[in-house]
């Protein structure tokens, strides 16, 4: 597929008569083509559709950020879903893998009627066994042990009591130590006056959902939060700006963003992720740190990292940049 430039995007514009004169608009709709790998035709198609159905939107910079939500990125996942579905009808179900194991034992007792019988095996008569089951096959089978249930595994037979019947309820059993020094008991005011810690603007005054915060609420406290140490990171060790850390360049890059893992399990080496905030394209892309020589990564962590990523879809890093150590506290002769 050929480079897309920003020419090209500007005179399929002018073929719908959309006109765009700000440069920042055409590179990030160049850089759209490049992190989805889309011809400029195309992604211009996909934007007057878009823009049609939402009743004509003027092409701007928080448009197309709404457009890449909304139309790129699920366009991207429903490739993704195609691919696992093609792969997913090569797996075994359990039939298929208990006719593999009796076609091994068919082989197996085979084998065993050419093989030659050893020493001291004629003292026994020779006797065929109803249900023949070979050695491999015998392995793979669970011990014929007991149910599993609780009591397999409580060495007592009798059910204990219930809780709610015991006797000598609230009687101490055992005591560690004694308890030294006097009792301290309030002999104060009858009254307490209580004061609101903030003020009442910020305080709530109805009712609050606990944990039920918009999922936008939520991405904008991220992004403050990745922002705002990210650019204490850029003052402290001198860095000029950063890319997209989706954004295929062939050059060393610094890009900053926020440690994630691909999965719900622990972070490790191949299931480390940098998620990156809205300025800069807000995409999660994995990352190589076998070119590291040390160093220690906790998911939500924000770091600066320094390195390649030359396909778009794999950030190779070769320098991490930690943290900013706090300030110590003055003290006062």
């Amino acid at each position: 597929m050929a480079a897309v430039t920003a020419e090209d995007l500007k005179l399929e514009l002018e073929t719908f008569d959309i006109g765009c004169e700000e440069d920042s608009v055409l590179d990030r709709m160049l850089e759209q083509c490049m992190c989805h790998r889309m011809k400029g035709q195309d992604i211009v198609y996909e934007w007057v559709a878009f823009s049609t159905t939402k009743g004509q939107l003027k092409l701007s910079l928080n448009n197309l950020e709404t457009f890449e939500h909304e139309v790129l990125n699920k366009r991207q996942k429903t490739k993704g879903s195609s691919k696992n579905n093609k792969f997913s009808t090569t797996t075994r179900d359990v039939h298929s893998i208990q006719d593999l194991i009796k076609a091994e034992e068919e082989e197996e007792n085979l084998l065993d009627s050419y093989s030659t019988p050893g020493k001291g095996s004629q003292k026994r008569a020779l006797t065929t066994p109803e249900h023949p089951k070979s050695k491999r096959s015998a392995a793979r089978l669970p011990s014929p042990g007991l149910l599993f249930s609780p009591a397999s595994f409580s060495p007592c037979a009798t059910p204990s009591q219930k809780y709610s019947m015991r006797s000598a309820r609230g009687e101490v059993v055992a005591t560690f130590g004694a308890v030294q020094g006097p009792r301290w008991t309030g002999k104060g005011q009858t009254a307490v006056q209580v004061e609101l810690l903030e003020s009442w603007e910020e305080s709530l005054t109805s009712s609050y959902k606990y944990m039920f915060q918009r999922l936008r609420d939520v991405r904008d406290v991220l992004t403050e939060k990745i922002d705002l140490l990210g650019e204490e990171l850029r003052s402290h060790f001198n860095i000029e700006e950063f890319s997209p850390v989706s954004l295929p360049a062939q050059d060393t890059v610094s890009v900053l963003g926020q440690v994630c893992c691909d999965s719900n399990g622990k972070l490790n080496a191949q299931s480390v992720l940098l998620e990156a905030s809205q300025e800069h394209g807000a995409r999660q892309v994995p990352v190589d740190v076998s070119e590291l020589k040390d160093y220690s990564l906790f998911p939500g962590q924000v770091v600066v990292l320094e390195g390649m990523n030359t396909s778009g879809s794999r950030f190779v890093a070769s320098k991490l940049y930690e943290g900013v150590p706090l300030p110590f506290t003055p003290v006062h002769s």
